[in-house]
């Protein structure tokens, strides 16, 4: 009793002391951005000039330096794309100085800057298998029709397979879509791509920015086993009304923002909005300008929506209003027809308490995703899933350390329809809670940054906590090479189900994670009904001359349980079939897999210069109760070069190119075929005089390989100013620049093959204003 009562006071003590250091510094914080249209400069340094303290800037612009000691100070912001600012400061012991910043966009780029924000970050962040993307990055790849597109970076990006033109996926690192969780300012978005691989939901000028975990992501993201990507929208340009109109062979699309409230002076409260709207005609346009693909064109279509309102008040605080609508549909004459719906409204939250050093963010969102698909044997599949979830969150700022921590809430409700290749039904409707609390921790010791974190994440439906510990860590060889390491346990509750045997891969159901799994799986007892992973991830980081940069990374991802549709189920689960085998009547079967690779990046970037290598090496397995196969992502090789040139008296003109290898994918051959009788008219049906459809005999699960997929796509974009805010940019472009004959699939029935996207030539304009 003594000594527990000795403990609590020594604890006690070291508060005490603590909070007495504390009140002998002071703390200034707040945020930094730009005069021009009053958006937040993400990611740029404020320090004390003369000192070591200081700190960058985040996805809100919010920056705090604590611990400092009281005394006077010129407080500088240095920025690449901005003029450097340096305003002197005065501090005394305890207090607390929130200060917003504003600075004047650069006219003239300087051929060097003494400090880096994102070099600073490279040393204070463990930034693990994470790629930071930014409207600049997004621009330097060749544009479709003069429109950059966040999808079409995706598919650069190291452990990243994308499955094919015309109805393509991401894999990221052995994660299937359904593993991968994507976020729009808070807004969990169930399916962000178009069923052309070229276009996602995202309209790119909206994009403030985005990160891509593709691996080993810290506490305060979960509900996923593989990757996260969370991207965040512009607040609206805060000065003036302001825009852009486009228009292409593919799309067009409208931008608008500006003010709703201006600020009566600099610094002030306001209100902005941005609205996007953008939509896809070449189900129309390809008739007449691609017309020697297919004389009936290209099946696809879609729309998308997006808006937001926000709200700032004088001290930095503000709130944000959204809503979103999307839509897709493409047909492919004599495969299938699908078309999918999302629509969803959120708001979010940033609160700097007027005298507490902490930070508080949150937010509160619903959506809905429905999609349908109708294929060729006449079995529907349908799936819906809607839902809230909800988030809060209290960052500290302990001079160069920091203390995260948050709770989050999750409902959603899954009704899903889906025959497997033997015409039996599986379908499911579920309502299901998860609720989630996190604790994250940096702290800097010398060259050492260490992330420590755990997640505690309960899963209602199924009564099952998941306590999942979290750490990343850095080390700081020099100033040129770091040492980086991260592990982590992952879990999620949602599943889904796509057929190996499907000719074109386009439906992800979702369903709750099922309570009838089997009780075995390979004689060991299955005693949950997550599905969860392992993470497992080192690298190096090396600064080299000539303004190179490489990234080196080794990962394993170990799925120690994955649920399944049972491809193998013959009878329904009910008593005339008790004394069948478990893998014939069960609607679900237990998996487990492996997924292991090498990730290598080399990065140059100087003046009109940038180029990007990715060379990535992966191997994808599957093990269930019977047999192991490899699935049908399971890409060993994948190369991406990407180049971008500016030229020109004025700089306006810009050659971008991105060329892509991948070794084949698997696929499952076909061995046979047979005449096919359901007896739909039971006992009265004649075998001997009925007609029968035409049956298949499928060989060993992804057991042959397609050819290698390669392709190149260039653009040209020459801009031109046309007024004192408006600037005119043309772009022509080449999708499969040489015309590779890349295989999309072929019809088991005629054999027929069917290629992805030939060579296709694009013009567009756009008019910012």
């Amino acid at each position: 009793m003594k000594s527990k009562f000795g403990s609590i006071l020594l604890l006690f003590f070291i508060f005490i002391c603590s909070s007495i250091a504390y009140s002998q510094t002071s703390t200034i914080r707040g945020f930094v951005y730009s005069k021009e249209t009053g958006e937040p400069v993400l990611f740029t340094n404020v320090y004390l000039q003369g000192t070591t303290f200081g700190s960058a800037t985040d996805v809100n612009g919010y920056y705090s330096i604590s611990k400092v000691p009281p005394g006077n100070y010129n407080l500088m912001v240095t920025s690449i794309e901005h003029d450097s600012l340096i305003t002197p400061i005065s501090l005394v012991a305890g207090e607390l100085i929130t200060k917003k910043l504003f600075l004047t966009k650069r006219t003239v780029n300087l051929k060097a800057i003494n400090i880096s924000a994102e070099k600073q970050e490279q040393r204070t962040e463990v930034k693990m298998s994470v790629n930071k993307i930014t409207p600049k990055e997004l621009k330097q790849l060749p544009s479709v029709g003069g429109e950059p597109d966040i999808v079409q970076y995706l598919q650069v990006l190291p452990g990243v397979v994308f499955s094919g033109d015309q109805g393509g996926q991401l894999y990221i690192r052995g994660g299937t879509p359904i593993q991968n969780k994507v976020l729009l300012d808070g807004m969990t978005i169930y399916n962000p791509f178009h069923s052309i691989g070229l276009f996602s939901v995202f309209d790119t000028d909206i994009i403030r920015n985005a990160d891509v975990y593709a691996g080993g992501f810290g506490a305060e993201y979960g509900g996923r086993i593989s990757s996260i990507m969370d991207i965040k929208t512009r607040d609206g340009n805060k000065k003036r009304l302001s825009g852009k109109v486009s228009a292409n062979t593919f799309t067009s699309k409208l931008l608008l923002e500006g003010p709703l409230k201006k600020p009566l002076k600099e610094g002030d409260g306001d209100v902005s909005f941005v609205v996007s709207a953008k939509t896809s005609y070449l189900d129309k346009s390809s008739k007449a300008f691609y017309s020697y693909v297919d004389e009936d064109g290209l099946p696809y279509s879609f729309n998308d929506f997006y808006g937001k309102i926000t709200t700032n008040n004088a001290g930095g605080s503000k709130l944000n209003l959204f809503g979103f609508s999307f839509n897709d549909k493409a047909k492919y004459q004599g495969v299938s027809e699908y078309k999918w719906n999302s629509n969803g409204f959120g708001s979010s939250f940033v609160i700097v308490p007027g005298n507490s050093s902490v930070l508080l963010d949150g937010n509160f969102a619903y959506s809905q995703y429905k999609i349908n698909l109708k294929e060729a044997d006449a079995r529907p599949r349908s799936s819906l899933i809607n839902g809230f979830n909800l988030g809060l969150n209290f960052t500290y700022f302990i001079g160069k350390d920091e203390l995260k921590y948050g709770i989050e809430a999750l409902g959603f409700k899954t009704d899903f329809e889906y025959y497997n290749f033997l015409g039996t039904k599986i379908e499911q409707e579920e309502n299901t809670t998860e609720l989630a609390a996190y604790l994250n921790f940096k702290k800097i010791i010398k060259k050492l940054v260490v992330e420590p974190g755990i997640r505690f994440h309960y899963y209602s439906s199924l009564s099952e906590l998941s306590i999942e510990p979290r750490v990343g860590a850095k080390y700081n060889v020099s100033n040129s090479i770091r040492l980086k390491v991260a592990g982590g346990m992952y879990s999620q509750n949602l599943i889904s189900t796509v057929s190996d045997r499907d000719v074109v891969n386009l439906f992800y159901g979702f369903l709750s994670g099922p309570e009838n799994l089997p009780d075995n799986y390979r004689g060991e007892p299955v005693d949950s009904r997550l599905q969860k992973a392992n993470h497992g991830i080192a690298g190096i980081e090396l600064d080299l001359p000539w303004h190179l940069a490489i990234n080196m990374e080794v990962y394993i991802k170990e799925f120690t349980q994955l649920s399944n549709i049972n491809r193998d189920k013959l009878f329904d689960d009910v008593g005339a079939f008790s004394n069948e085998p478990e893998i014939l009547t069960a609607d679900y079967i237990v998996e487990k897999g492996t997924a292991k690779g090498l990730d290598v990046t080399l990065k140059y970037e100087h003046k009109r210069y940038y180029f990007w290598a990715v060379y990535s090496l992966g191997f994808v397995n599957r093990r269930d109760e019977y047999r192991e196969y490899v699935p049908h992502f399971d890409r060993r090789h994948n190369i991406n070069l990407v180049g971008s040139y500016t030229f020109g008296k004025k700089l306006n003109w810009q050659f971008d190119a991105r060329w892509n290898l991948g070794s084949g994918f698997p696929y499952t051959q076909t061995q046979g075929a047979y005449e096919y009788l359901n007896f739909a008219g039971g006992i009265n049906v004649d075998p001997t005089t009925a007609n029968g459809s035409i049956g298949l005999l499928y060989g060993p699960i992804n057991e042959g390989r397609l050819p290698y997929y390669h392709r190149l796509d260039i653009s040209l974009k020459k801009s031109m100013t046309v007024g004192k805010n408006s600037e005119l940019e043309m772009t022509v472009s080449l999708i499969n620049a040489y015309n590779r004959s890349n295989v999309f699939y072929v019809d088991r029935i005629t054999n027929e093959r069917v290629d992805q996207l030939p060579v296709l030539p694009s013009i567009g304009a756009n008019l910012t204003f």
